[in-house]
């Protein structure tokens, strides 16, 4: 394990793998590393990946400590420097998403292209998922928590497929008071005026299914970051990533390919 400590001495795990220009992906909430397994080797047809541990999650620190998805940044920021990587492209999906908002908005000269998945620039202007779909997620009994998050990251008919392990269902190995920041963390962003500030190549990606992360905050951020691109997958839901891999690969590979032969 590769590790890198934070300017406030929190130390960052991190891995890279693959050969290329890096790519840096970026998980959702409250979620390690893995949550890019099923489909990393994906880009290494073309491009080495980066991801790491959020300070929290896996092979972290797990301070007790508020944190925020500018924070989350700051950490991706000091493994880039650790790796002495200057510009890299980011990927980031869900929360991931928000932290690559950060990143591109406050550290531009470090973000070379940006692609955002089943993400939102939270705040009063992002659009919060249905109250029916909050309770589901906030049930007593453990089981049918865990099931309702996994009818909301997958369709039915690739469950059936695919009987798991899942890796989109959060960090079992997170203390409850970094489970609570994390939460906080997404909670509180809010890029909305960051984003026209954003000058990255922009790739905005979701699921038309998307009933955690609604849809409708793909349009916003196409229609608030300059020059960005919208793609929605069809019938998707917010693991598109993985259960569209086909098609989501593919196609942020080719953004990034065409974004890097611009002058």
């Amino acid at each position: 394990m590769t590790y890198t400590t934070t300017p406030d001495g929190t130390r960052i795990a991190y891995q890279l793998q693959g050969d290329g220009a890096p790519l840096v992906l970026l998980a959702g909430q409250a979620n390690n590393h893995h949550w890019w397994d099923p489909v990393r080797a994906d880009f290494h047809l073309a491009r080495s990946t980066l991801t790491l541990d959020y300070r929290g999650t896996g092979d972290s620190d797990k301070p007790d400590t508020p944190h925020s998805t500018e924070l989350f940044a700051q950490d991706v920021i000091a493994v880039l420097d650790d790796l002495g990587i200057d510009r890299a492209d980011v990927y980031g999906t869900s929360m991931g998403g928000r932290v690559a908002q950060q990143l591109a908005a406050r550290h531009p000269h470090r973000v070379s292209a940006l692609v955002l998945g089943c993400t939102s620039p939270g705040g009063p202007h992002g659009i919060e998922r249905d109250n029916d779909v909050r309770q589901a997620l906030a049930r007593s009994q453990p089981g049918a928590a865990r099931q309702a998050l996994l009818e909301l990251m997958y369709t039915p008919r690739w469950l059936a497929d695919h009987p798991g392990p899942h890796h989109t269902l959060g960090d079992p190995r997170m203390p409850a008071h970094s489970r609570r920041h994390h939460l906080a963390a997404s909670n509180r962003h809010n890029a909305w005026d960051l984003l026209p500030g954003i000058s990255a190549p922009t790739l905005v990606l979701h699921g038309t299914d998307d009933l955690l992360n609604p849809t409708a905050n793909a349009l916003l951020l196409a229609d608030r970051i300059p020059d960005a691109r919208l793609h929605l997958i069809p019938d998707a839901r917010h693991a598109y990533f993985e259960e569209a891999r086909a098609h989501a690969g593919p196609l942020v590979l080719d953004f990034l390919t065409a974004t890097s032969h611009q002058p």
